[in-house]
């Protein structure tokens, strides 16, 4: 299977790195296709890994990460192109975090009240929006082990099919428990949990860290 992975930073090497050991063909998606920090993960990577623009990683993959910053992550898909994204999965892994004031950060999407999940599916309805993977750090992302115990995961989505795809991928990087919150509007709480996911990063001094639902 090959993945297209939008996005530079530290979520988008993080994703790349796990879809790479795993076996898989990733290309790495940027505004410029001879971006420096792509080409520098793509050498880092071996043959399975390549690089391009936002357009090239979405018509590679047949799924699509969005890994880019929530800011920015509209403008990104719209570059990567509705007819490269039209009819697969798109995991959304962004966070809709507004620093303007300094920190801590707020959310852009809260005065309307939706998600940016939400906003990505309105603007390509064709795409099978999943929002996965929002909630833990980056470096946790690919090696839940990091956390000591089981803890859980969360994906939110319209397509039922799409849900199920990512969870088995999830599971393939390392995840025992992985719960379905139900369609895209779910998504509204998986994002705010990120203002409560940093103020525990403040007071636990590190980003290694996530939950466990008890019932």
């Amino acid at each position: 299977m090959r993945f297209g992975v939008l996005g530079t930073g530290t979520v988008g090497a993080a994703v790349g790195t796990k879809l790479v050991s795993l076996g898989y063909a990733v290309r790495m998606g940027s505004r410029e296709a001879a971006n420096p920090k792509a080409r520098d993960w793509a050498a880092g990577q071996g043959a399975r890994a390549s690089v391009g623009t936002f357009a090239d990683a979405a018509a590679f993959g047949e799924i699509v990460f969005n890994c880019t910053a929530g800011t920015g992550s509209l403008e990104a898909l719209g570059a990567a192109g509705d007819a490269n994204l039209r009819g697969k999965v798109l995991v959304d892994v962004a966070n809709p975090l507004e620093f303007q004031k300094g920190m801590p950060p707020s959310l852009f999407t809260a005065a309307a009240g939706d998600s940016l999940a939400e906003r990505i599916q309105k603007a390509f309805p064709d795409a099978k929006v999943v929002k996965a993977l929002n909630t833990v750090n980056a470096g946790v992302m690919g090696h839940p082990e990091r956390v000591p115990g089981e803890t859980d995961l969360f994906v939110a989505g319209n397509d039922s099919g799409a849900k199920e795809r990512v969870a088995a991928l999830l599971r393939e990087f390392g995840w025992k428990s992985v719960i379905d919150l139900g369609d895209v509007t779910a998504a509204r709480g998986l994002e705010a949990y990120l203002l409560l996911w940093l103020r525990l990063w403040g007071a636990l001094q590190t980003p290694n860290l996530n939950v466990r639902v008890v019932h």
